[in-house]
């Protein structure tokens, strides 16, 4: 392989929060933090190059994005997902989580109700409930190894005061990669109900073999005028950190609304060297992040051989896509917080509760697998001389 991912990296005192945050929310730091969603690899160099060529001009002043910027994206998404994307459709976000918040506040109304589906990434929760809007849950239901959509449940929360769905394509944190029936039967809903979706589709990147990214919005133009979608290259080449995103709105009169709202809320300028690195990861990051999902694949399949066969009372659900591993502890016997204990205060690992992503998370945790394989397998252990 051309990239080393095998190189340990020691984030602690960057500021990282994976690792600075740790005595915060887990109340030690003596533990292996296997928890945010960012990678433990290092910024690929030609993203590096990018920004210190960028550095190489004294001035920071106030900067827009050039049309190279949307262009990189325009033609990663075909490549990469045959998504044909109009620039005309384009806006920035300096996150997801912000693009889903303007997204609410631009599209609905106070008290209104938004679907979403549980277990999910906890900020869901947030924007809706922080605005002053309404939850409706249709939880995920497990089927097998996998979780699906309950589309006969999705029907009953359906009301006069139902006006969007926010979903998570792939899901974080269960790791399905929605099929291209599933979005179909999907859109024919949000169409049917009359609802505006939002769809956060930052691991659009991340997708393992047998299986195949849809953006919903390409379905169908009918659909494709309902739908807000929300990516980034912050997940797929680790650059959280610069706070780039970009919002894809082919409905003139949602990308106007959601435009008022952003420049009400002046969250439309970004930065600079957040800019250059979104430019530089879409227009070179290909080769990297084919060796990236190999490496990541590799992972992922040590952690379901490993559990399957040594920890059987955990039950793993292998992803289909992200690099998040959603594991089930109810066999063991253990109450939530017994199993939370355990793991903190035994195993010495940090995963993220799964409480935290709706109440159905309950004996669940999530771990996250964007490291080096020997960090995975030193997990493992720890995992099975607690849980063995």
């Amino acid at each position: 392989m051309k990239y080393n991912f095998d190189k340990l990296i020691n984030r602690k005192g960057s500021g990282s929060i994976k690792y600075d945050r740790a005595k915060a929310v887990f109340g030690t730091d003596n533990i292996l933090p296997m928890w945010v969603a960012d990678m433990d690899f290092e910024t690929a160099d030609f993203i590096i190059d990018a920004i210190k060529g960028r550095i190489e001009h004294p001035v920071f002043g106030y900067t827009m994005r050039k049309p190279s910027f949307n262009d990189s994206f325009i033609n990663w998404a075909q490549k990469r997902y045959n998504w044909n994307v109009e620039e005309k459709w384009l806006d920035f976000s300096p996150g997801v989580v912000s693009a889903l918040s303007m997204s609410v506040l631009a599209m609905t109304e106070e008290n209104d109700k938004i679907i979403i589906q549980s277990p999910v990434y906890h900020p869901f929760y947030e924007v809706i409930e922080g605005n002053n809007r309404q939850i409706s849950i249709n939880n995920l239901v497990k089927k097998g190894e996998k979780y699906e959509i309950d589309f006969d449940n999705l029907q009953r929360l359906v009301d006069e005061k139902t006006k969007m769905m926010i979903i998570s394509n792939p899901h974080n944190p269960v790791g399905r990669v929605w099929t291209k029936e599933e979005l179909t039967k999907l859109a024919d809903f949000i169409i049917k109900n009359d609802l505006i979706l939002v769809s956060d589709d930052i691991h659009a990147d991340f997708v393992f073999s047998g299986y195949h990214y849809t953006p919903i919005s390409s379905l169908s133009d009918e659909i494709a005028q309902r739908t807000i979608t929300v990516l980034s290259p912050s997940k797929t080449f680790n650059i959280a950190g610069l706070s780039t995103s970009i919002v894809v709105i082919p409905n003139k009169e949602i990308k106007i609304k959601y435009a008022k709202k952003s420049a009400a809320l002046h969250l439309f300028l970004g930065n600079i060297f957040g800019s250059v690195a979104f430019e530089s990861a879409y227009k070179n990051g290909a080769e990297w992040l084919d060796e990236l999902l190999k490496y990541l694949e590799n992972n992922i399949d040590i952690v379901v051989d490993f559990i399957n066969n040594e920890i059987p009372s955990i039950r793993v659900f292998k992803p289909e896509g992200t690099f998040l591993i959603w594991l089930n502890f109810e066999n063991t016997g253990l109450s939530h917080e017994e199993i939370k204990n355990k793991l903190i205060n035994e195993a010495k690992l940090g995963f993220n509760d799964g409480m935290d992503f709706g109440k159905n998370g309950e004996f669940h945790f999530r771990m996250n697998i964007a490291t080096q394989t020997e960090v995975v397998k030193d997990a493992l252990e720890r995992l099975k001389k607690v849980f063995g």
